[in-house]
């Protein structure tokens, strides 16, 4: 590819751009109507607290179907997405780039008390753009925050099962692209089914919502964690047997640390004397977990999602270091933000969280980080 021709491609178009508007106003449709278990969030500073409706799953069966119908009927081409991927890119990115600026100057503009909408402003205009000024915009009532990681996870796998159209019809489809395309599958329909558990991460309890949060749920999780499909498009990888077998047990290996902690910590929130393996919970100070994965490592979750990366990348083989730059991203990723997690929560938990670290020294990886 030249850089010409890269550059081109780089360039929205309205097809791009109806693609897009698309895209989100059947999530925005389909968020309010269909049903869903109505999850309540954590509890604010101001003692309120926001519910978000889980049909997440449902939506996206949904809209695959209705895609695979709409390509049977040739009303769509299933490869739309692969044939447009580097525009979908740049208009997405613009998209960020304003919703991010909207953020900020309707975030400034607010006279809210509430904990939710409350400005947060630190005269710093690049770090209040980046960082975000509200905790939970709002827009026609639907929580943006929840609303771009949805869109995220769903475009990821509409992206994904675009490029395997493309390999099916170019003829080339391999075992490494199975693997990939299922594992990837497996990932985000497991996100969909647990849906709820994203209401108690760090992100949606903490996080305000700038340009950092919006970039990374509407660009970079699509774009980037699909790298491994695009590169298996135009480089063929022949696996042997073992090399299946390891990979998947790095998967589920992977998964199973990954999803065991995150509902560790979530039915821990909901009910602090759930057992956990069998045996009722440590707790340090009443409110830090130290039982189950989080009695292994402070962030044994980061651990999990670090193999699950590992996995997606295993099928493209050691040839080329492409195919990693999702691993290798999410490991400097997961550190610079366990480091935050870290000074953050020694600020608000003092010598309770002191007590935790003497019982669980280990960050991520026990015995060596």
């Amino acid at each position: 590819m030249d850089l010409d021709f890269f550059i081109h491609a780089l360039i929205p178009s309205w097809n791009s751009v109806v693609l897009l508007e698309g895209f989100f106003t059947y999530l925005a449709i389909v968020g309010f109507i269909l049903p869903g278990k109505l999850v309540p969030g954590v509890l604010l500073s101001d003692s309120t607290r926001l519910h978000y409706r889980c049909n997440g799953l449902l939506s996206l069966v949904l809209l695959v179907g209705l895609l695979w119908i709409s390509a049977k009927m040739e009303y769509v081409s299933p490869t739309a997405i692969a044939d447009r991927g580097l525009e979908l890119l740049s208009t997405t990115f613009i998209f960020s780039f304003l919703v991010a600026l909207i953020l900020y100057f309707s975030g400034c503009k607010s006279q809210s008390k509430g904990s939710s909408l409350k400005p947060h402003i630190s005269g710093d205009l690049i770090d209040d753009w980046w960082f975000g000024i509200q905790l939970n915009p709002q827009f026609l009532g639907i929580d943006l925050k929840f609303f771009f990681v949805r869109a995220g996870m769903m475009g990821w796998l509409l992206i994904n099962l675009s490029i395997l159209a493309k390999n099916i019809e170019d003829g080339t489809l391999s075992k490494s692209m199975i693997l990939f395309q299922l594992f990837c599958a497996l990932y985000i329909l497991d996100f969909f089914v647990h849906e709820e558990y994203m209401t108690s991460t760090w992100d949606i309890i903490a996080e305000r919502l700038g340009f950092m949060l919006v970039f990374g749920d509407l660009v970079w999780i699509p774009f980037t964690f699909s790298i491994q499909g695009w590169w298996l498009l135009r480089n063929k990888v022949e696996l042997t047997t073992a090399a299946v077998v390891a990979n998947c047990f790095v998967f589920l290996i992977g998964y199973m640390v990954f999803r065991g902690a995150n509902k560790q910590k979530h039915a821990f929130k909901k009910n602090p004397k759930a057992p956990i393996w069998g045996k009722p919970p440590k707790v340090i100070g009443g409110k830090l977990l130290a039982s189950g994965y989080w009695g292994v490592a402070r962030h044994s979750n980061y651990l999990g999602d670090l193999l699950l990366a590992l996995s997606f990348s295993l099928p493209c083989g050691i040839s080329s270091p492409v195919p990693y730059f999702y691993p290798i991203y999410l490991l400097i990723l997961l550190i610079w933000r366990e480091r935050r997690d870290e000074a953050r929560c020694a600020e608000k938990y003092k010598d309770i969280w002191l007590e935790y670290r003497k019982l669980v020294p280990w960050r991520i990886l026990p015995y060596v980080y």
